[in-house]
């Protein structure tokens, strides 16, 4: 079976709408970049077709991070994801860890996981749900090659792109490549200051 190049892919990821969204199809006025509100607005009129576009892929922790608490305020546009809308979501482990808050040298424990779900509005202002990304913090030891961090993406159809300690790990490498920028804070970006909680 071929393989697409891995830029190919996670283009396809970032941009292929959900089919679900499709049959619901959610059109909004735009005018460049939505404000907080709308963009809050417009997420609250989506998440159950993103919630269940990702079921299928019958995931624990796509499953669960819906009722884990939302670090921001309004969904953000996240140039890093394909310059798609964002919400950051922690399991109560990396929220009691200081999510959001680490110092330099500190890390997340064994069992912090981190979500970021994310949807795409066009120009002319049709809404799509878009990629999940989840960061999961392994054992001491268990992926030194990714600072014991698994990473893992699905398409707003539930199935997967990649997992870095599943299949195509390949595919998700550009993960950890860019988190690698913040290996001082446990590789974990945190988001815009001016939607924080």
């Amino acid at each position: 079976m071929s393989r697409l190049p891995l830029a190919a892919l996670f283009c396809l990821a970032l941009t292929l709408p959900a089919v679900a969204a499709e049959k619901e199809h959610l059109r909004i006025k735009i005018d460049g970049p939505l404000p907080p509100a709308k963009a809050e607005e417009t997420y609250n009129k989506i998440k159950r077709a993103m919630a269940d576009g990702y079921a299928p892929a019958k995931d624990p922790v796509i499953k669960a991070y819906p009722r884990w608490r939302r670090f921001n305020t309004a969904p953000y546009l996240s140039d890093t994801h394909g310059n798609r809308y964002a919400n950051n979501f922690a399991n109560a482990k990396a929220a009691k860890a200081g999510y959001g808050n680490l110092k330099p040298g500190q890390v997340m424990p064994p069992g912090a996981v981190v979500v970021k779900d994310t949807f795409t509005v066009t120009k002319k202002g049709e809404v799509f749900p878009a990629a999940v990304f989840y960061m999961e913090k392994l054992a001491p030891g268990r992926n030194p090659a990714t600072g014991d961090w698994r990473f893992v993406q699905l398409l707003p159809d539930g199935s997967y792109i990649g997992d870095t300690i599943g299949d195509s790990p390949e595919d998700v490498a550009f993960c950890f490549t860019c988190h690698k920028a913040m290996a001082k804070v446990d590789f974990l970006f945190f988001l815009p200051e001016a939607y924080r909680k």
